[in-house]
């Protein structure tokens, strides 16, 4: 899809934001008030090791179709970065996913130490909140209030740590419901569900957090919210169809883990064209729920299809 003639390339604007963010967040982990250097190196490690930084880019573009410039959205981006950075840390630890590497580099967990990853995902998860919190990041505590509720859904039991809780019990990870370790057979409903809650609530939340420093109206919210259902599911799917066909060095983590795991995915379900077919009527869905926004909504389309065809 062609980007706009009077709006940066898709590549230029993700490199744009993932610069900015980064920049940002060294600055925020900076003036945390981290005691001692292993902390806030731990936490430097989790957030500044490059990345797509999509969800910021989703707040950031969001909040442009009301005309909020960058600069303004920055600090809701990177709060909701430094979830997402966190939610890293923790599901790479042994007790979890078990990775040792991310993004190209050993885990926190395998940079410094397990104990110091927990930590330095907790760290992450306040300093978010702290961020949304401050009146830099708007003008009017309403908003700060409905940002901070909307974030705190999105990462809790009902979003991305009830999704990663249900992701768990799916490989037979527990007692209750199936014999332990044996994978459950999650029909397709459930699986969408537990990724809408895993991977969607946080994507969800960026494009909720764009319309909020907005001002947009109802019709607006929900548009923008119809398109980061569609944008969730295709991303997951993506991720799924990576596991499988993806090579390690350009995803920069292990592949083929989610079959040796017994983890739900859709394209376990459907299988690889059939994950295929559903990741295109996805990208169209994303692409007519923006359809009233016109030209302005450009780089959140390309975004959509991006993610459907990203290769790490």
């Amino acid at each position: 899809m062609p980007a706009s003639e009077n709006r940066p390339s898709l590549a230029v604007a993700l490199a744009t934001t993932a610069d900015s963010v980064a920049a940002w967040l060294d600055g925020a982990i900076a003036c945390s008030g981290a005691p001692g250097a292993r902390l806030s190196a731990a936490m430097r490690h989790a957030t500044l090791a490059g990345g797509k930084r999509l969800r910021p880019f989703l707040v950031i573009e969001s909040a442009a179709l009301f005309g909020v410039p960058s600069h303004a959205a920055m600090p809701a981006a990177a709060a909701l970065e430094c979830i997402h950075c966190y939610s890293l840390v923790h599901d790479d630890l042994p007790a979890m996913d078990n990775d040792d590497m991310r993004r190209g580099r050993p885990t926190v967990h395998r940079a410094y130490d397990e104990a110091t990853a927990i930590l330095a995902g907790d760290g992450l998860l306040t300093l978010a909140f702290e961020i949304l919190a401050d009146d830099a990041t708007d003008a009017d505590p309403a908003v700060r209030l409905a940002l901070v509720a909307s974030l705190a859904r999105a990462a809790g039991v009902a979003g991305m740590i009830g999704g990663q809780m249900l992701d768990l019990a799916a490989e037979g990870r527990f007692a209750e419901g199936a014999a332990h370790g044996v994978p459950l057979d999650l029909p397709a409903d459930s699986i969408i569900e537990l990724q809408a809650m895993k991977t969607g609530a946080l994507l969800r939340h960026a494009c909720e957090a764009g319309a909020l420093l907005g001002r947009a109206s109802p019709p607006e919210r929900a548009s923008l919210d119809r398109y980061a259902r569609a944008v969730g599911r295709a991303f997951q799917i993506a991720d799924d169809l990576l596991d499988v066909e993806g090579e390690a060095g350009l995803v920069g983590k292990a592949v083929g883990k989610d079959a040796a795991a017994g983890k739900a995915t859709l394209v376990g379900k459907l299988g690889i064209e059939g994950a295929r077919a559903e990741l295109a009527r996805l990208v169209s869905e994303a692409e007519a729920a923006l359809a009233d926004f016109g030209s302005a909504a450009t780089l959140l389309v390309e975004a959509a299809y991006f993610i459907a065809d990203r290769r790490n």
